[in-house]
């Protein structure tokens, strides 16, 4: 049994197929085929249930993934503590976002790290909270950036910011020659909203209970944005109002004469976003650089904390 036979049927659970793990791991299919068949014969037990389209995990399998997941991590992380003896500030950090954070924090983060880590290139990339969870645990992303609540094992959270959320109106909109929105007067609006599995809609449903019962236009359903930008060039067309959190208000595509944006009146509703990593994680230099330079960028923003 070896490292690389652990890290092939890893990611075979993973992609669910031979080709897309035999890529991912820079290698023939045989190669791979090859390979788990092996480990599979000295366990003597079966780890997978081949099927023509799709490659499933037997029991057992499921329990030794688990088992391999921990020897994999365990393995980096005696290569994390031989970096220790590197500098930690020169290898590749891997930062996962969520979508409604991601556009709007990492063209200041390029600039704030510089000086905390100037060699440290990031790998970036934005996802739903489900997903990025599920990548930090399996070592995929060394740090993430999400909105509490928050709950994974074995991690480590440190808050960030907290950012209240603004009102996106047309300029047209009789609600924009108000100063604040109350949540009493977006009641008969049509609110439009990101689709189901981002944090920020149920954030906002939370923030604001009314919105889960969507206002139609005759029989015409309220439509979901894929994404925050959707949303305002959908209010800029005048097609409703939006909602989105304050590092978004820094988007200026459109003028004032198209869109214009208002803070809640009464008690703001604000989310917190925080960072998270592994408590396996050993370069904690990159951590520390990487929060002293998100730090800077909600202090330079309109975030607080």
């Amino acid at each position: 049994m070896t490292l690389t036979e652990l890290r092939y049927i890893v990611t075979l659970a993973q992609e669910k197929h031979f080709g897309k793990a035999a890529e991912r791991c820079h290698v023939s299919q045989p190669t791979l085929s090859v390979a788990i068949k092996r480990l599979e014969e000295e366990l003597d037990v079966q780890l997978f249930e081949r099927g023509r389209s799709e490659v499933r995990l037997t029991p057992i399998g499921e329990r030794i993934i688990v088992q391999a997941r921990k020897v994999l991590e365990e393995a980096d992380a005696i290569k994390g503590l031989a970096n220790q003896g590197r500098d930690q500030l020169s290898l590749p950090l891997k930062i996962g976002a969520i979508f409604t954070v991601g556009p709007y924090l990492f063209p200041h983060l390029i600039y704030g790290i510089r000086p905390f880590a100037p060699q440290m290139p990031l790998i970036l990339e934005e996802n739903y909270t489900a997903v990025l969870r599920q990548k930090l645990r399996q070592g995929e992303l060394d740090v993430i950036i999400i909105s509490l609540p928050f709950t994974e094992p074995d991690t480590e959270i440190r808050d960030l910011y907290d950012e209240p959320f603004n009102v996106l109106i047309p300029a047209h909109h009789p609600l924009a020659k108000f100063e604040s929105i109350s949540r009493k007067q977006l009641e008969k609006e049509n609110v439009l909203l990101l689709g189901e599995g981002h944090c920020f809609r149920e954030q906002i449903l939370e923030a604001c209970p009314a919105l889960a019962h969507p206002y139609h236009e005759g029989d015409v359903p309220q439509p979901q944005g894929t994404s925050l930008e959707t949303l305002r060039h959908m209010v800029a067309s005048g097609l409703g109002l939006t909602i989105v959190p304050s590092s978004a208000s820094s988007s200026r595509i459109y003028d004032h004469d198209t869109l214009v944006e208002r803070p809640f009146s009464g008690k703001m509703p604000v989310r917190r976003v925080s960072m998270v990593w592994r408590k396996s994680f050993t370069r904690t230099q990159a951590i520390d650089a990487l929060s002293q330079a998100l730090t800077r960028c909600a202090l330079n923003g309109t975030a607080s904390l």
